[in-house]
């Protein structure tokens, strides 16, 4: 009779632990929602620094980037969805980049999701990627995000005051680059 009790007892404790993390999870962030707190840090290159506005040392957040969007592409070196998407995204970087309205309004960065340094340097050189990445090696950013699969944008707008909101949240490519880039300026308010 003991052992059925505590067989009882014992699998119950296992379905309430199980059935609460579910109740816990954290999601990804859904367009009109706040983008969920988490720093990055400043990067070393000082090209990276100039293009994303800071300075420093030290950690930082997303709506300290000067811009009015940020898009936020969440990878691993190791996802061949990411490796196969590498070329279309350089090339929407370079859509931004070229247009002189687009240039100092739009950034680009990319998080490593389980990624060490050395990892994501080895996909930025096999890549050729040409906007700041930053690792995620103990999927700290990633956990934040919902451990959303890869690859996965996030588009933020940052208003008036550092205040930002999420207005893109997506897995998976990027097909058409103009209608992306048309969609961003249109819910950050750009047009």
């Amino acid at each position: 009779m003991g052992r059925k009790i505590f067989c009882l007892m014992f699998a119950l404790v296992v379905f309430f632990g199980w059935a609460v993390s579910g109740w816990t999870k954290v999601l990804p962030p859904k367009p009109n929602a706040p983008l969920p707190d988490f720093q990055l840090p400043v990067p070393d290159n000082p090209a990276y620094k100039q293009y994303l506005g800071v300075d420093g040392d030290g950690l930082f957040r997303i709506s300290q980037i000067k811009a009015r969007a940020v898009i936020i592409e969440i990878f691993s070196m190791y996802c061949p969805f990411c490796q196969r998407e590498a070329p279309r995204v350089n090339k929407l970087y370079e859509k931004i980049e070229s247009d002189t309205d687009l240039k100092s309004r739009i950034k680009m960065i990319g998080i490593g999701a389980g990624n060490s340094p050395f990892e994501v340097e080895i996909f930025r050189k096999k890549y050729g990627i040409p906007f700041p990445l930053f690792p995620d090696k103990d999927f700290v950013v990633h956990k934040c995000l919902g451990e959303t699969r890869t690859p996965y944008f996030i588009v933020v707008a940052i208003g008036p005051g550092s205040s930002q909101k999420v207005i893109y949240s997506r897995l998976g490519g990027i097909f058409d680059l103009d209608d992306f880039l048309k969609t961003i300026r249109s819910r950050a308010g750009m047009e």
